[in-house]
């Protein structure tokens, strides 16, 4: 290896590389911004139509069908969602991986411009948005003060709400709560009546009254001057004295007919925090933004706003930090990392007998590591529990390639050599065997790095972080190592006299023994291989029967405990505001006197629904975020705590149904288990959806089972016969806009007074407005002046829909969808399944799973075809190695091995098969591998040196058992940490370390007797079946000849 020649030749150059490398990832680090995960893009695009007034089946007839017909041109669609509200069309557009969303998102919006003639003229312009995981709130705060309501929500709306948007990285900040001051004039129906009067003519009349008018200039040889009209209602008093009608001489004021009143809006949201009644301010960051340091700017600003309106009292309350989360996430990884360094270093003070020995070999941890941020400040990494984790696991990886130098250049100098020669000689001879082991776990890895998809976001920094420190710890193996070893290497004799030295030689007596111990079980292996063979499969046979017969489940994220979640109340759905905050406040009552709640934030009228950040404004649906007290000091984990909670609840509050969501490592969690049935109609799709839902019902592990399909609001219909209307002289233009001021008031004028401005709201008095006589007797006008009564013309009765229909891919659509305790959603799932094959299935429904299955079949999908590419590059790599197309089979045989201890690894620590411990066996088929290849190569070394093919192999076994013992054990002990970490988020990491651990210790054992056998085994048959010589190349590359007609041909020489 020229590398280890030029370090030990001219060290200057390596400390100039290593100088380099820490410098540049020191700095690197400091330019890195932290976050919760890594950052991707969701190929997700909304369209949001609000179309006041309709009903859902109206809505999904005139906006949704025709958006959905116009975007479902677009390309790399991978389907199209669409939900019908009252007054609301939701259509979601979901793409492939590979798709552009930038373009698509300009594309819809050219396909929905095109057709916005077709779609209902009253409707509010079509929205676009492209979700991203960046959109949600990552902090929420409250503010209280010494001031009345309509004071308070002015101050926060103009003073400290824009202060908060001006900081660097907020995108924008939600009011939630708070009533904002408004003019009502409340209209008498029976004054108007009387006066005979109609709603639009006292709207029309206020407006022209309400008016400031440029009238033109007065000009001069000197100067202009404007003249203008000012017309604009100064006071609420003006406006009470406003004279709308004239008759008979008399004058009629506007408070003849109508109440003027300077007031509040109707209270939609109330937000609290802990039980006090609050206006919560929600910052939502830019997408680019570092959520780390716009929470800390935030709070710089919080302190100085309560400065700054001290005499006002203003105190806020931060009530939900995301980046606490993240930042105690990173924080416990960070931890984890440092106590397997010293593990680590621990164990290799043992098995190198030397402190000098030890620091060298633990030089390629730091070094590698700071390195790597290098890396990842190129690649646009930030610091995150993916990219974070991946440094810690690689702790043990580390050192192995540093292990198997320093053991190799210790075994010269046994032979006698001087330390530079050991150094040079030891390095050179294993340089492309150890550049081999390093590229099996470098190519485990490309496969996922390389590959597209939601698993292939989130754990391709991952994989990316573990290929950088990897190949960095290979350079720095063959050039720090050597340059150090040739200048301060020296043999270290164990002597009994010192405390240290009795430790190292009891130590050094138990290798011995295990090394005697797998000799003999390894003579016993290769005289009955057969008995092996059965052993070993059966072995394997049991661990695949733990996934089959579901001791293992399936999930596609593991469960994470952040200590939070929701519980969402709904009551009647015609229940007003003041009913559910009612309702809502016992349940805070109970909740507060429980010893593991740490604080409640409460929204009453807005509640988040299915993930994804997305939140409902109703006035039935309260919601309330639970915290937690730390994990140590409550006994149940918060699902248990979680789902018991919502049984006492149940049973408190009578009437109101009760949902308890976790709020996972992305915010509140959909359902991880839903089915959408589609059919060629409703009633087929919903008939089937809810033989489906009884079905779950009756499946263990499946909670809060509910189809999406919700009874509908009662709704007063009014049916207007045209013939009738018109021969009355009236159009419907004039009589929805009567009735929509009437009973939903009208605000289109302004009362500004200074820099403030609000809304005049015109509409029925209270008393007027709470019955279906008020909208039968309500009055028009005619032209001939004529009085009408609705109830001549039109049909008014009580009715009721479904206050939600669905459409998946065109087709109409019921979601069914369950949350799981207990069990994983892949074992429920399973379960379901196999009881929906006994419910006939009507022509034309079909179904398909949503949210984590859905996510679970392609993630596994695609690191499915990840483990086999890593096989097969595995091979590969071995190929060129050995040069031989036969004995890398030897190697991928351990692969197998290493599954037993991973999987029953999992089984008795109860984890489930997700992406991350699917990840670690991935990993395990690097790390494995590595341990193999040591062991054949050293095989075929003394294949060569002529021995026999039994002593060669247990002469391998006594060379290769102590680096495979180290490199082991260092790497068992570097995931400990990991494996046993309760912090924040650490149930991701767990399962990924402890199916390592496990694949580790099975594959220890296995591999040294194993593949030993393996290889006796194909060596025996490559000599019977290939009985031809070996051609020598090289020799015949060279070999001489003699030219058979010299006249023809003239030599160059």
């Amino acid at each position: 290896m020229k590398l280890a020649e030029l370090s030990i030749k001219r060290p200057s150059l390596v400390i100039v590389m290593l100088a380099l490398l820490i410098i540049g990832g020191l700095f690197s680090y400091s330019q890195l911004s932290y976050e919760l995960i890594p950052k991707f893009e969701v190929k997700v695009v909304t369209v949001m139509t609000v179309y006041p007034g309709a009903a859902p089946a109206e809505v999904e007839n005139t906006v949704s069908r025709k958006i959905e017909d116009a975007v479902s041109s677009l390309e790399s669609i991978k389907k199209i969602q669409s939900k019908s509200f009252e007054s609301l069309s939701l259509v979601t557009i979901e793409f492939e991986n590979e798709a552009d969303v930038d373009f698509s998102l300009n594309e819809a919006q050219r396909k929905i411009n095109a057709i916005r003639s077709d779609l209902p003229d009253d409707i509010e312009e079509p929205s676009l948005s492209q979700f991203s995981i960046s959109d949600l709130p990552i902090m929420s705060m409250g503010v209280t003060a010494n001031l009345t309501e309509s004071e308070l929500y002015d101050l926060i709306d103009e003073k400290i709400e824009p202060a908060f948007s001006r900081l660097r990285g907020v995108a924008q900040v939600n009011l939630v709560g708070g009533q904002e001051r408004e003019i009502r004039v409340n209209l008498d129906p029976d004054r108007l009546q009387g006066y005979g009067l109609t709603v639009p003519m006292v709207q029309q009349i206020i407006s022209a009254s309400n008016l400031d008018f440029p009238t033109g200039n007065l000009t001069t040889r000197e100067n202009t001057t404007l003249i203008r009209l000012s017309g604009k209602i100064q006071s609420v008093e003006e406006l009470r004295n406003l004279t709308i009608a004239s008759q008979n001489g008399q004058n009629i004021k506007l408070f003849d007919v109508a109440e003027v009143q300077d007031t509040q809006k109707e209270v939609e949201k109330i937000a609290r925090i802990d039980r006090q009644n609050t206006i919560l301010l929600q910052v939502q960051k830019q997408t680019d933004a570092n959520a780390v340091t716009v929470s800390e700017l935030v709070q710089e600003k919080i302190d100085e706003m309560e400065q700054q309106y001290a005499e006002q009292g203003v105190q806020i309350t931060i009530a939900d930090d995301s980046s606490e989360f993240t930042l105690e996430a990173a924080n416990s990884v960070i931890k984890d990392l440092f106590i397997a360094i010293a593990l680590v270093a621990f164990i290799m003070l043992f098995f190198l007998h030397s402190y000098r020995n030890a620091l060298i070999v633990m030089v390629s941890i730091p070094t590698s590591l700071i390195a790597t941020f290098v890396g990842m400040y190129l690649m646009g990494y930030t610091l995150n529990l993916m990219s974070l984790l991946a440094l810690s696991l690689v702790v043990g990886i580390l050192v192995d390639d540093a292990i198997v130098v320093i053991e190799n250049i210790h075994r010269h100098m046994e032979m006698g050599k001087n330390k530079i020669r050991a150094a040079y000689d030891g390095a050179s001879e294993i340089g492309f065997t150890v550049t081999a082991i390093t590229l099996v776990i470098v190519v485990v890895f490309l496969p996922i790095a390389m590959s597209t998809g939601l698993v292939a976001n989130i754990i391709a920094q991952f994989c990316v972080t573990v290929i950088i420190a990897t190949l960095l710890s290979l350079l720095v193996s063959f050039t720090v190592v050597p340059w150090l070893f040739s200048r301060y290497g020296k043999l270290e004799l164990i002597t009994d006299k010192s405390f240290f030295g009795k430790i190292i030689n009891k130590f050094e007596a138990g290798i011995s023994w295990f090394t005697a111990e797998v000799t003999n079980i390894l003579n016993w292996s290769l005289d009955n291989k057969i008995k092996t063979f059965l052993v070993v499969i059966g072995l394997f046979v049991s661990s695949i029967a733990l996934v089959a017969m579901g001791y293992i489940g399936s999930d596609f994220f593991p469960e994470t405990d952040r200590g939070e979640f929701l519980v969402q109340l709904e009551i009647d759905k015609d229940a007003s505001i003041e009913e559910t905050n009612f309702i809502t406040q016992q349940a805070e009552a109970y909740l507060q006197d429980m010893p593991q709640v740490e604080s409640l934030l409460t929204t009453v009228g807005q509640s988040s629904s299915g993930g994804m950040g997305a939140a409902q404004a109703t006035t039935n649906k309260s919601e309330i975020n639970v915290t937690l007290v730390d994990r140590s000091e409550r006994e149940d984990k918060t699902n248990v705590f979680s789902a018991k909670l919502q049984r006492a609840l149940e049973q408190k509050l009578v009437g109101a149904e009760v949902t308890v969501v976790p709020v996972g490592i992305m915010g509140a969690e959909a359902a991880p288990l839903q089915m959408t049935v589609t059919g060629n109609s409703f009633e087929e799709a919903f008939a089937y959806a809810q033989a489906a839902e009884e079905v779950l019902r009756t499946v263990d592990g499946a909670t809060e089972v509910e189809t999406s399909v919700e009874e509908g609001n009662p709704e007063i219909s009014v049916s207007a016969d045209r013939d009738k209307m018109a021969s009355l002289g009236l159009n419907v233009a004039t009589v929805g806009q009567t009735l929509r001021t009437a009973f939903s008031g009208n605000t289109d004028n302004k009362f500004r007074t200074g820099d403030n401005e609000y809304d005049i709201n015109i509409i029925f008095d209270e008393a007027a407005r709470n019955d279906i006589e008020d909208v039968r007797n309500i009055q028009f006008v005619n032209n001939s002046g004529q009085r009408i009564n609705l109830a001549q013309f039109a049909d008014i009765n009580y009715e009721s829909g479904p206050s939600l229909l669905e459409r998946y891919d065109r087709s109409p659509s019921v979601t069914v969808s369950a949350q799981t305790v207990g069990k994983t959603t892949g074992a429920v799932a399973q379960e379901w399944e196999e009881k929906l094959g006994n419910i006939e299935q009507p022509k034309g429904v079909e179904w398909t799973w949503g949210g984590d299955m859905e996510r679970q079949s392609e993630g596994f999908g695609t690191l499915g075809i990840a483990l086999l590419a890593a096989i097969m590059l595995v091979y590969m790599i071995m190929v060129v190695l050995y040069d031989d197309f036969v004995k890398p089979f030897i190697v991928l045989f351990s692969i197998p091995l290493s599954f037993i201890g991973a999987l029953w690894a999992l089984a008795l620590t109860n984890q489930s098969l997700n992406i991350f411990t699917i990840l670690g066996i991935i990993m395990l088929i690097g790390l494995v591998a590595k341990n193999a290849i040591l062991l054949v190569d050293f095989a075929n070394h003394r294949l060569d040196h002529g021995e026999k093919i039994r002593t060669a192999l247990i002469q391998a076994n006594h060379a290769r058992l102590r680096p495979i013992l180290m490199t082991t054990i260092a790497m068992v002990f570097g995931m400990l940490p990991i494996a046993l970490a309760s912090g924040a988020a650490a149930e991701m990491n767990n399962g990924l370390a402890i199916v390592i651990i496990g694949g580790l210790l099975s594959s220890l054992f296995l591999t040294l007797i194993i593949v030993p056998v393996v290889y006796m085994i194909f060596v025996r048959l490559e000599e019977k079946f290939s009985s031809k010589e070996e051609k020598n190349y090289e020799e015949l590359m060279v070999a001489d000849y003699e030219h058979i007609h010299p006249e023809q041909e003239l030599e160059f020489d």
